[in-house]
């Protein structure tokens, strides 16, 4: 017990951690919910807003919030449906699962839509943070995406080439194709002779 300097448990009305204070290590385990931001940020040009396309694919990278070395690479997750579950399971509705080696229950990844977030929020009772559910501001992360995690943690995103819909300044709306697994995409907008482009793109996950 030397080595643990304090251990301090936080309540909330939706969810409880447990911090363990070690001197090699701030890790953390979630005994309940978590919430996880993807954010991203690029240079946009005649771009009004970029989203995370409806029902769409995603692929992160997991890890256990119990052990750093313990991970999940570029596992893909897929937001139209929840994933089916046994009989009187007592776990959430949820869009991925996995079992940690030792653990007899699943750590789960929830996808939430903007109305749920703001429900989220509200319960956590962080009224300051904002969920913009967009990209419409050049170099700035934005929170774009947002999980419900139990025993689980994000850490990277990949990008899979067709996450993306992008409406142009002109109104244009380009929902195919849009690549960015190379960091740019770029595309013409005829109608409102604009060239439209996404450059210099980059992804974190932030738990606000």
């Amino acid at each position: 017990l030397d080595s643990i300097h304090a251990l301090i448990t936080q309540y909330t009305n939706t969810f409880a951690i447990f911090y363990i204070a070690h001197p090699n290590s701030t890790q953390y385990c979630a005994l309940k919910m978590v919430l996880f931001f993807l954010c991203i940020k690029a240079e946009l040009e005649s771009v009004a807003s970029m989203r995370i396309k409806p029902g769409t694919n995603l692929c992160l990278s997991v890890k256990n919030p119990l052990n750093d070395f313990e991970t999940r690479e570029k596992v893909t997750i897929d937001t139209s449906e929840f994933l089916e579950q046994e009989e009187n399971s007592r776990e959430p509705a949820h869009h991925f699962r996995l079992k940690w080696e030792g653990s007899k229950k699943y750590s789960t990844i929830t996808v939430l839509s903007e109305a749920e977030v703001k429900a989220t929020l509200k319960k956590l009772k962080k009224k300051k943070v904002e969920f913009t559910g967009r990209l419409d501001e050049n170099d700035t992360f934005q929170s774009i995406a947002a999980f419900e995690c139990r025993g689980i943690q994000p850490y990277a995103f990949h990008i899979l080439g067709d996450e993306f819909v992008v409406e142009s300044e002109g109104g244009k709306i380009f929902d195919e194709d849009v690549d960015l697994s190379e960091g740019d995409w770029g595309d013409y907008d005829e109608e409102n002779d604009l060239a439209v482009g996404v450059n210099d793109f980059e992804a974190k996950f932030l738990s606000p």
